[in-house]
């Protein structure tokens, strides 16, 4: 297998743990976001969307990092990161789309570019919008996780699962913009019960041989 990502990219680390909690080999190649290397032609041909991760097995080739993660778990299900009835899956999509699809893309890098060079907005004001967006988001993930029955050790259970792929690269994008955090125990548990594991700090930005 082969995975086009870039280091700081919250969608490619999920793809990134998700391949190292079930323990699959892959070759790291790098695409650089900020560089503009996925809007060449090369990488076009790969991404219709010219978007990172893609996943390329044999001459397979998926986009998207949650049905990436959707797929290992179909083709790899040892071990499970979709485990449980289908409600306990449900609920661990569901924490994982809050993530992914209510905080992730209000402040991804081609957003936050067109705030900036489209909008004219301030360096400030981006980084209010980003900021709020994101802290707000995981004020819904904090609810969604504190007192709930099915909250272990991590966000469903005492194992990790998708929805601990998700979380944890957005609150490593949120240290990185210095957003609140206090308001969030039980994420903040959760990410520091993860970050023990070397499926998520073997696999952090500043661990993949592209950081800079």
């Amino acid at each position: 297998m082969q995975l086009y990502n870039y280091f700081r990219s919250s969608a490619s680390y999920r793809v990134r743990i998700a391949l190292a909690l079930k323990g699959l080999k892959y070759d790291y190649l790098p695409v650089h976001l900020a560089h503009n290397e996925h809007l060449q032609e090369g990488y076009a041909q790969l991404s219709v969307s010219k978007l990172v991760p893609v996943l390329k097995d044999g001459d397979k080739l998926l986009s998207q990092s949650l049905a990436i993660i959707e797929y290992l778990e179909e083709t790899h299900p040892e071990p499970p990161l979709l485990p449980g009835d289908a409600f306990a899956r449900a609920r661990i999509r569901a924490l994982t789309l809050d993530v992914a699809c209510e905080i992730h893309p209000l402040n991804n890098l081609r957003v936050l570019r067109y705030l900036v060079h489209d909008l004219k907005v301030s360096e400030d004001d981006k980084n209010r919008w980003y900021r709020h967006w994101v802290e707000s988001g995981l004020e819904v993930v904090e609810r969604q996780l504190r007192e709930h029955p099915a909250t272990g050790r991590f966000c469903h259970g005492d194992t990790p699962t998708m929805a601990d792929c998700a979380l944890v690269p957005q609150i490593a994008n949120a240290q990185r913009f210095d957003c609140r955090l206090d308001h969030v125990p039980t994420v903040m548990r959760i990410h520091a019960e993860c970050m023990q594991l070397d499926a998520f700090a073997k696999t952090q930005a500043s661990a993949c041989p592209d950081a800079a």
